[in-house]
């Protein structure tokens, strides 16, 4: 997320936990953590995500799964350990998953206004409705960290970027949509799951970005409301 460079516009999850981890270290250096042999708090709902054997207790076979969705969505520390961290993310899927094709169910983003963007902050959801028919989505995304909240309300896409690049994190932000300052839908190179989140922007998917920048036009509306998890 940065500010546009052009306007000048002002810049503007889940909330880190440490989990218990032993650390190798050797000639003064941090060497790679070794798998976790401690069963977490969250083994069992872990377990059963991950479609392992339900028994609350960690093994080898389950440390190597939780490490490796641990490292495909950038979840630190990746030791394979059952925290609150992981689960968060691992409950926030089932979450999403179970919003099924109606996303905009309690009528909470505006059916008035035509083409409309709608972020559910709550379930980091996003999707593109026009009145009542759903266009596209709902799709996942990453919002704001806490400190960095993605602004809540009814703004409008006011300007389009499709290869900006922040000034102030100097970081590429492809399909870039603004819709709020410096607030902007626009894909993101890591898990959409990552957190703790991003610095205000809606991040998507390459795929999802690219559907957004072909659907929504500038005056379009967009309605962010709820609150992120961890804010």
């Amino acid at each position: 997320m940065g500010d546009i460079r052009r306007r000048g516009a002002v810049a503007l999850g889940i909330t880190a936990l440490v989990a218990p981890l032993t650390v190798a270290l050797g000639a003064g250096s941090a060497q790679a953590a070794s798998c976790s042999t401690q069963t977490g708090p969250y083994q069992k709902q872990i377990e059963k995500f991950l479609g392992r054997p339900v028994d609350g207790r960690q093994s080898a076979a389950d440390c190597k799964a939780i490490k490796a969705f641990q490292t495909t969505h950038k979840i630190t520390p990746n030791i394979g350990y059952a925290g609150p961290v992981t689960w968060g993310v691992m409950d926030l899927m089932n979450k999403q998953k179970a919003v099924g094709d109606n996303p905009n169910k309690a009528g909470k983003c505006p059916t008035d206004k035509g083409r409309i963007a709608c972020v559910d902050l709550t379930l980091q959801l996003s999707w593109i409705q026009d009145g009542r028919n759903l266009k596209y989505g709902p799709v996942p995304v990453r919002t704001g960290r806490n400190g960095h909240e993605t602004r809540t309300g009814l703004t409008k896409v006011y300007w389009r970027d499709v290869d900006h690049v922040s000034s102030i994190y100097d970081v590429p932000m492809p399909y870039s949509q603004f819709f709020d300052g410096g607030q902007a839908f626009h894909s993101v190179g890591i898990s959409v799951w990552s957190p703790p989140g991003s610095h205000g922007c809606v991040n998507m998917t390459k795929k999802d970005a690219v559907k957004y920048w072909n659907t929504l036009r500038k005056g379009d509306d967009v309605f962010v409301y709820g609150r992120k998890p961890g804010t």
